[in-house]
């Protein structure tokens, strides 16, 4: 979930009879709000709304989705597929970064419709089967459990139709945060994808253990470091993310709109400078917490 917002965060606490209990809304205008999809490699294509981002990669075997977004999203993710002249009911594997409402909320509903194979890094498996009931921040953050079919590992890679992505679990902002790379063609040349889990700390983490405020979870401040380190090696020319904000998204739309067209996606330097300046906040958010501020 991402942490700088400039839009207001409106929380409405829904109370009832639920099937899945009580629910929490969180709405922003902008992950909500529709933008043309586009592509962004050879196989590659953005089909999210302004902020939360989902991706589909093509194979002549069937889809790959990363993110289904919020409870709501499903939809919109289906029209963006279909406006770019592809089946929703193609996609034969589901995805996601990370276990948060804004990536996984719509798992059940997008596996009701393709009957696609639902596949989550270990540690965010319980959190995503419980419809958010076992988040280790948000347990009041309800939404449908998803039944995961293929429990993956650090390092496990994920193959369709000649595309392989590789699973690298980047703890910190969940347990089980994943960033997925692959190797795609852009313009006639190979190029590295690195789709970013989150490497943000959430106003309402602790991430240092003191008696009576016992840390978010044991051991999440060196998850981050770890997660920071592995970061720093992979191979990037394509720079995307959780969020749309992460990479500067929309920003790089215009500039491809206004003629820079698909070269706006490779962004190595902005991989790097934005995992330094994240790095950075963390290392200053965790000193801030060791000096007794929260």
């Amino acid at each position: 979930m991402h942490r700088c917002w400039k839009t207001l965060l409106i929380v409405a606490i829904l109370l009832g009879s639920q099937a899945h209990g009580a629910s929490i809304l969180y709405e922003r205008p902008d992950w909500m709000t529709p933008i043309a999809p586009f592509k962004i490699a050879d196989n590659l294509y953005y089909v999210g709304s302004q902020d939360l981002a989902s991706y589909l990669i093509v194979t002549p075997q069937g889809d790959i989705l990363i993110n289904s977004s919020l409870e709501a999203s499903p939809a919109l993710i289906r029209k963006s597929i279909e406006q770019l002249g592809f089946r929703f009911t193609d996609v034969r594997i589901l995805l996601i970064s990370h276990a948060h409402w804004d990536h996984d909320a719509g798992s059940a509903e997008v596996k009701r419709l393709t009957h696609a194979k639902y596949m989550v890094m270990d540690s965010d498996v319980p959190v995503v089967e419980t419809g958010g009931a076992k988040d280790f921040t948000y347990p009041k953050v309800r939404y449908p459990p998803a039944k995961v079919d293929r429990v993956l590992h650090d390092g496990d890679e994920v193959r369709l139709g000649g595309a392989v992505l590789v699973a690298h679990k980047t703890p910190g902002h969940t347990r089980g945060c994943t960033t997925w790379t692959m190797r795609t063609m852009d313009m006639g040349k190979p190029v590295n994808v690195v789709i970013v889990g989150s490497w943000n700390v959430n106003k309402e983490f602790r991430l240092v253990d003191k008696p009576g405020q016992p840390a978010s979870y044991p051991g999440i401040a060196d998850d981050y470091r770890k997660t920071f380190q592995l970061l720093k090696t992979l191979p990037c020319d394509v720079f995307l993310g959780a969020h749309g904000a992460y990479f500067d998204m929309l920003a790089k739309l215009d500039r491809s709109k206004a003629g820079a067209g698909q070269k706006v996606w490779i962004d190595p330097e902005g991989y790097r400078t934005t995992l330094a300046e994240r790095q950075k906040t963390f290392e200053a958010e965790l000193q801030r917490q060791e000096a007794g501020d929260k």
